[in-house]
């Protein structure tokens, strides 16, 4: 352990490096405003003083406009109707929560979107009854390549009035992709004959339909979920007002720092001027860089955190919210502790683990949470067989971003 008079030397030098290049990167926003206000044109509000607003970071503004639409109101239905369902009939719960996320679905994409969304569902799951993993990984890779076909697009976008619209109903299929494959694999690690009763398709359609983590994420695996759900323990009112009143707090502030962050600095504007990059000097490079990180982590916390604080009152563990990229020093922790529920799903072992034997809902004792259970080894005559091939959820981290094509894979993103 260092001496603390070091670690409060380091930690001033890193602030002065993070403040100084952020200053360098305002400076340069404010000098070159008008030239960025004619090509991109910036968004002027009334919640910093009238300052104008960088509006080229396509998925906090995408998620912004539904949040004020529908789905903060969809979410606040289902905290209503969870806490409802939760002292009335805790036993139906689970059901009452799905027949809440069809509906919501239904609201958003549509009947034909909701229906797609059904469509998948059941193929996974009849695929999954063959108990072959390369069947089930081929069946997800079939079901989420029709994203991707010009003609089921054309098709997709004529359903809707907005590429708004079409867009969000590819978002949730490619996060609907995770689970459904999550379900389908644990099916097939089941043990003969028919496996519990909890792998059925009415289970299948409460997890897929969770609406709290329906279009965006994160992820909970299909053990988790029903781990928790069956629960009987649930807290008391005066604990999940507790709980929603500082996570709402929470949420409000980070919401608030990253709209202070593209009213100040308009870096992603900036990134996409070729001709302005050239000019910048070398620490506002390093600033844009670090602020389009930072702003990316602010971003999420929001974005992974309005589903995380419904979980809690529904009495679910929400995976762990992204960790500040300026405390980590490689990818490997990047990729560890930022998305915490994709990594866990494709790599973690303990999420693997009710195909080894270690946990069932119906044997569980003293209710048991899956990842309070240790790791058991394979057996000896099982493959090595990968948790997820990579290539399979690429869509998943970014899927649109401006002048970046829908069909265009991001491979070195993949092989990081």
């Amino acid at each position: 352990m260092l001496p603390r008079w070091e670690l409060f030397l380091y930690l001033l030098t890193s602030l002065g490096f993070h403040f100084y290049s952020f200053y360098e990167v305002y400076k340069t926003s404010r000098e070159h405003e008008e030239e960025l206000d004619q090509e991109f044109d910036l968004e002027t509000d009334t919640l910093f003083g009238g300052l104008k607003k960088d509006p080229t970071d396509f998925e906090w503004n995408f998620w912004m406009e539904w949040g004020k639409q529908r789905l903060a109101w969809l979410l606040l239905g289902h905290v209503g109707v969870s806490q409802v369902a939760n002292m009335l009939t805790r036993k139906h719960r689970p059901w009452i929560l799905a027949a809440y996320g069809m509906w919501a679905c239904q609201c958003v994409l549509g009947a034909q979107g909701t229906a797609v969304v059904l469509l998948h569902t059941a193929i996974s799951y009849c695929v999954a009854q063959f108990r072959s993993l390369f069947l089930s990984w081929l069946c997800s890779l079939l079901l989420l390549s029709t994203l991707r076909l010009q003609d089921v697009e054309e098709v997709k976008r004529g359903w809707y009035q907005t590429e708004n619209e079409y867009y969000l109903l590819q978002f949730t299929l490619t996060v609907r992709c995770l689970y459904y494959t999550s379900f389908s694999l644990e099916f097939c690690w089941q043990p003969r004959p028919a496996g519990h009763t909890f792998y059925s398709f009415p289970w299948m359609v409460a997890y897929v339909f969770y609406y709290p983590v329906f279009h965006n994420g994160p992820i909970l695996s299909f053990p988790e979920f029903i781990g928790q759900m069956q629960q009987q323990e649930h807290g008391s009112l005066k604990a999940s007002f507790s709980i929603l009143v500082l996570g709402l707090g929470r949420l409000l502030f980070c919401w608030w720092l990253a709209e202070l962050m593209v009213h100040l600095m308009y870096m992603h504007a900036i990134y996409s001027s070729t001709s302005l990059l050239r000019a910048v000097s070398c620490w506002t490079l390093g600033g844009l860089a670090l602020a389009q990180v930072l702003f990316f982590y602010v971003k999420y916390l929001v974005l992974f955190g309005v589903p995380a604080l419904l979980m809690r009152l529904d009495g679910l563990t929400p995976p762990p919210l992204p960790r500040c990229v300026s405390t980590m020093f490689s990818f490997t922790g990047m990729w560890r502790y930022f998305d915490v529920g994709l990594h866990d799903f494709l790599i973690s072992p303990q999420l693997a683990g009710s195909h080894r034997g270690e946990w069932s809902p119906e044997a569980r004792a003293d209710t048991a949470r899956p990842e309070q259970l240790g790791p058991a080894p394979l057996p000896a005559s099982s493959p090595p067989i990968p948790r997820c091939p990579g290539v399979l959820f690429h869509l998943h981290a970014d899927p649109v971003q401006p002048g970046v094509s829908w069909r265009q894979p991001c491979w070195e993103n993949l092989l990081d």
